[in-house]
């Protein structure tokens, strides 16, 4: 486990950290949507929200060189065979059938090859730890520390505030106990949509408590490296066989399952909990079309 005081004296990492984002790194699916050390803003009947939460430094117990985040790589789409939904083996560096399969098409230079290859691309989302400063929906995690999966969208937002457009504006370390800032979420529905672009990190300020209760709540953070585990991950040769199922290339006729057709109710009906490019609105959009 790391040392909180060097936490402290070393936090000058910020430039190792904005280096850090431009690389993707290596690691796994989150948890399923019953993990309860998960946590997502609630919104309205209109689709609108809000919510305050602070980005947390890396885990004590994932060690000095960790980051405050993971990556995750994984695929989301219906074929004649049903639903394929599936950690990326590219989020290993490995070689994943899906990728081989969409550069086939892509390389064809068809565009209904392309446009196929479109829908059938892996999704980008993160996994960071998060203090919960407001909930209003769900006052009762407020205080509480959480694991939040977002997308490229809210990541955006923290890059630019690392790494501001303009000289008159502060970079901001987002990560960090006390030259950190809040993160105000605000959400609205958008075509049918959850839009993020409203939301913004407030000024400057530090975590509230002395250093013993910062160190409280840095030890008390989730461990990330369980997403980072080979085993969160199906064989290539397992994820080869889904694909050929799901999109007919087997030679047997497709049948769905009990779980596909859970799944694709599941996304007709159920409210969607992340940004754009989330899988529940995304199956659910595919869903209905």
């Amino acid at each position: 486990m790391s040392d909180f005081s060097a936490l402290k004296r070393n936090r000058n990492t910020f430039d190792s950290l904005k280096k850090a984002m431009e690389v993707p790194s290596s690691n796994a699916e989150a948890g399923s949507k019953d993990d309860t050390r998960f946590w997502q803003p609630e919104v309205d009947k209109a689709g609108n929200g809000m919510a305050i939460i602070r980005f947390l430094p890396a885990p004590a117990a994932d060690g000095d060189d960790a980051l405050p985040w993971v990556r995750v790589f994984n695929h989301g789409f219906q074929g004649p065979g049903g639903w394929y939904i599936e950690n990326s083996l590219t989020t290993l560096n490995q070689k994943d059938p899906v990728s081989e399969y969409n550069s086939i098409l892509w390389n064809s230079g068809i565009e209904a090859n392309k446009e196929i290859a479109r829908k059938q691309k892996r999704r980008l989302t993160y996994i960071s730890n998060i203090l919960v400063v407001s909930d209003p929906k769900n006052p009762e995690n407020e205080g509480q520390i959480k694991l939040y999966k977002f997308g490229k969208k809210i990541f955006d937002k923290i890059s630019e505030a690392m790494n501001p457009e303009f000289a008159d504006e502060t970079p901001l370390n987002p990560f960090d106990f006390w030259e950190g800032a809040n993160f105000k979420i605000k959400i609205r529905q958008v075509e049918g949509y959850r839009n993020y672009d409203k939301s913004e990190f407030d000024s400057i300020t530090p975590v509230d408590g002395d250093d013993a209760a910062l160190e409280a709540i840095w030890k008390k953070e989730y461990s990330l490296k369980e997403f980072l585990e080979p085993k969160q991950f199906k064989s290539y040769d397992t994820l080869k066989a889904k694909l050929d199922k799901v999109l007919g290339l087997d030679g047997v006729a497709p049948v769905k399952t009990k779980a596909e057709d859970t799944i694709l109710n599941t996304a007709k009906s159920a409210p969607s909990l992340n940004e754009n490019d989330e899988e529940l609105d995304y199956f659910r959009s595919l869903a209905e079309d």
